[in-house]
C-alpha cells in the first residue's frame, strides 16, 4: 500500500514518463492500433484481494493500457476538434487532484469559487463581451448547453415545468440551424422537449449559417399552429464543417419573438481572443442570454472545462436552483456555482485557466490561434492542387473538408488507411448529402510541418490505395 514518501517518490516518476511522452508523441502512431477486445483479454477478470507493488501497476499501465490509447495531445491530431492540454495546465490540474476539494459552495473551498469568478470575467475580456456578462465553468458544452435549454424550457412555461411536469404545456419548440452539434438534439431529448420539436432551418451562404427569414417563417407558423416557442440555439463553429450563423439578424428574430437564445461556439470561441477574429464572426454577440465556448478545445486547458456565460444569471438560476437546508450558507450573500450547474459536486477547474493565461499570456495564445488558421489555409491549398480531388467546403477559422476522386465508399477507404497507417489523423463527415472528409488544425503544439504533413500522407496513402 502506498504511504505519502511513496506517493512524493512515483509522483517524480510518473512527472518524469510524462514529459518523455510527449517529447516523443511524434514517434507512436495516432491513433491506437488495437483490434477489438485486445486490451480487455489482457487484463485479470476478477479484482486481486492483496495489494500489488506500483512498479507492476505502471508496467501494466506501459504494456497493455498504452498501446490502446489514440494520443489526443499528439502534433498530427486533425480528427474531431482538439482537447488540448498545456503543460502550465496540467500542472494545475496535478495540485487540484492533490488538494482534492469537492468545491461545490463558497464556503467549501472560498479561493475556487472566487478565482473562478475571476478567470471567467477574464475570459469575458479576452473575448470581448461587454460588462455585465457572468457566468459559470461547466465540464463540458453539452452540459452548458442542456442548461440553456431547461432554461428555455422553464421560461416559457412560467417556471412551472420543474414543479407540474410538461403535460398540458403544449408543443414547446427550439430553433437551430441544421449544422449544429447532435448535443442540442440530446440537451431537447433530456429537458423533456423532444426531438419533433428542435425545428432545424438550413443553413446556407459561404458560412452555411441558418437563414433569418426561414428562421421566422418557422416560428410564425408554429406560432400559428397553436405551438409555444421557447428558444433559438445560434452556433459559431459547428462541428461537421465550422457553419457559422449571422448572430445579429438571427438575435433579431430571436427577440422581436421575446425567444431566450444560446450561442454555441465550443471549438470556435476560443479564436475570438483575436480581436480581427471576433469583429469578423461575433457581430452581435453581445445580445444572446447564454453563450458556451469551451477553454478545453483550442485554448489549451486541459479537458474539462467549459465557460457558460450568462447575460443575466437570474433565469438560469430560477431553473436550477435548489436549496435544502444542508446547503444553505449562513452570513453574507456568497456565489454558490452548484445552483447554476446541474451537478451539484464541482471541481476546481479555474486553476487550470488562472495557471494557463499567466504562463502564456493573450498574446501567445493568439498567435498560436492565428498559426493554426494560416496553416490550414496552406493545407486547404495543397490538397486543392491534388489531381480529382475537391475541397467541399473551404476553411472556416481552422477547419475545412474535401473528397477523393470517387464515391461515399472511396471516401471512407481513404480515411480508415490513412489513420492505419498512424502518422496522422483524420475523421470522416457529411455536408449535403455526401461523405466527406475533415481537417481540423488546432493541438496545442502542432507545426507547421506538423500540418503540412497531412498533404504528403493524403497523398501517399491515395497513390496506394486508388
Amino acid at each position: 500500500m502506498m504511504d505519502w514518501d511513496g506517493f512524493a517518490d512515483w509522483s517524480k516518476h510518473i512527472a518524469d514518463w510524462g514529459a518523455r511522452y510527449h517529447k516523443t508523441l511524434r514517434d507512436r502512431p495516432v491513433r491506437a492500433q488495437t483490434k477489438l477486445g485486445e486490451v480487455a483479454s489482457r487484463l485479470p477478470a476478477n479484482p486481486p484481494d492483496q495489494p500489488e507493488d506500483m512498479a507492476a501497476i505502471l508496467r501494466d499501465f506501459e504494456d497493455i493500457v498504452m498501446p490502446g490509447m489514440t494520443h489526443w495531445q499528439h502534433p498530427r491530431f486533425f480528427a474531431y476538434f482538439p482537447a488540448n492540454a498545456a503543460p502550465a495546465s496540467m500542472l494545475a490540474e496535478q495540485l487540484v487532484n492533490t488538494v482534492a476539494a469537492q468545491c461545490m459552495l463558497w464556503q467549501t473551498s472560498p479561493a475556487a469559487t472566487e478565482v473562478e469568478g475571476l478567470m471567467v470575467d477574464w475570459m469575458r475580456q479576452a473575448l470581448g463581451l461587454t460588462e455585465g456578462f457572468t457566468g459559470v465553468i461547466q465540464d463540458s458544452a453539452s452540459s452548458a448547453t442542456l442548461s440553456a435549454v431547461l432554461t428555455m424550457r422553464e421560461r416559457a412555461t412560467g417556471y412551472s415545468g420543474n414543479r407540474e411536469g410538461l403535460s398540458g404545456k403544449g408543443h414547446l419548440r427550439v430553433y437551430c440551424s441544421d449544422q449544429v452539434h447532435s448535443s442540442i438534439d440530446r440537451a431537447c431529448w433530456v429537458a423533456g422537449i423532444g426531438q419533433d420539436n428542435l425545428v432545424k432551418i438550413e443553413g446556407n451562404g459561404p458560412l452555411h449559417g441558418m437563414d433569418a427569414d426561414a428562421l421566422d417563417t418557422a416560428i410564425r407558423k408554429d406560432i400559428a399552429a397553436g405551438h409555444c416557442p421557447a428558444g433559438v440555439i445560434a452556433i459559431t463553429g459547428g462541428t461537421g464543417v465550422g457553419a457559422c450563423d449571422d448572430l445579429a439578424s438571427i438575435l433579431k428574430v430571436a427577440k422581436a419573438h421575446d425567444l431566450y437564445t444560446h450561442l454555441d461556439a465550443a471549438w470556435a470561441g476560443s479564436a475570438m481572443i483575436c480581436p480581427e477574429i471576433h469583429e469578423q464572426f461575433w457581430d452581435g454577440v453581445d445580445g444572446f442570454d447564454s453563450i458556451v465556448f469551451n477553454p478545453h478545445k483550442w485554448l489549451g486547458a486541459q479537458f474539462d472545462c467549459s465557460i457558460q456565460f450568462l447575460r443575466d444569471a437570474t433565469p438560469q438560476l430560477n431553473t436550477l436552483k435548489i436549496e435544502p437546508e444542508y446547503l444553505k450558507t449562513s452570513g453574507e450573500a456568497v456565489t454558490n456555482y452548484s445552483e447554476w450547474t446541474i451537478p451539484l459536486g464541482r471541481r476546481f477547474r479555474a486553476l487550470k485557466l488562472w495557471f494557463l493565461i499567466r504562463s502564456y499570456g493573450l498574446e501567445g495564445l493568439q498567435t498560436r490561434i492565428r498559426n493554426h488558421v494560416a496553416w490550414a489555409g496552406d493545407l486547404c491549398e495543397a490538397i486543392r492542387g491534388m489531381d480529382g480531388f475537391e475541397i467541399t467546403t473551404d476553411p472556416i477559422l481552422s477547419l475545412f473538408s474535401f473528397r477523393c476522386p470517387g464515391d461515399d465508399a472511396a471516401q471512407q477507404r481513404l480515411v480508415d488507411a490513412i489513420n492505419d497507417d498512424g502518422r496522422i489523423y483524420l475523421t470522416q463527415g457529411a455536408f449535403q448529402g455526401q461523405k466527406i472528409i475533415r481537417v481540423q488544425v488546432g493541438q496545442f503544439e502542432t507545426t507547421r510541418d506538423d500540418v503540412m504533413m497531412v498533404q504528403t500522407v493524403v497523398q501517399d496513402i491515395w497513390e496506394q490505395i486508388k
